[in-house]
């Protein structure tokens, strides 16, 4: 049987922890203002439902990747607070992690709401 409490508390943690992303993570807020530019934008120029679906996946992606280098990078933290070239490795290739999802990100955009750029001005 599903214990609905624990179903609804799960998602009240799991909400703290994305307000404390955006609240405390400085890379995170970055991704959430240029994540607003881009729906902004994105309304302007008035994008099929298929475009609105890949920008809001790529959004999504790039929020969760901050959101699993942020634990990465506190867990590590935690478990060895002075400097240690694995923790700094592991750290690296976590934030390595996001900033290959941030590039593919930004090029799907780019290809998106670049066309549709192209087209009023060209």
């Amino acid at each position: 049987m599903i214990d609905i409490r624990k179903v609804f508390r799960s998602f009240r943690f799991a909400g703290q922890g994305i307000l404390d992303l955006f609240r405390f993570e400085n890379n995170a807020k970055v991704h959430l203002l240029v994540a607003g530019v881009v729906v902004i934008a994105g309304f302007a120029l008035s994008l099929s439902r298929i475009e609105w679906a890949i920008i809001i996946t790529q959004i999504g992606l790039v929020w969760a990747a901050e959101a699993f280098n942020t634990a990465i990078e506190k867990l590590c933290d935690f478990v060895s607070p002075g400097l240690h070239p694995q923790i700094k490795a592991i750290k690296d290739l976590s934030s390595g992690a996001v900033l290959i999802l941030t590039i593919t990100a930004v090029l799907a955009g780019l290809i998106i709401i670049g066309s549709h750029l192209l087209a009023i001005f060209f």
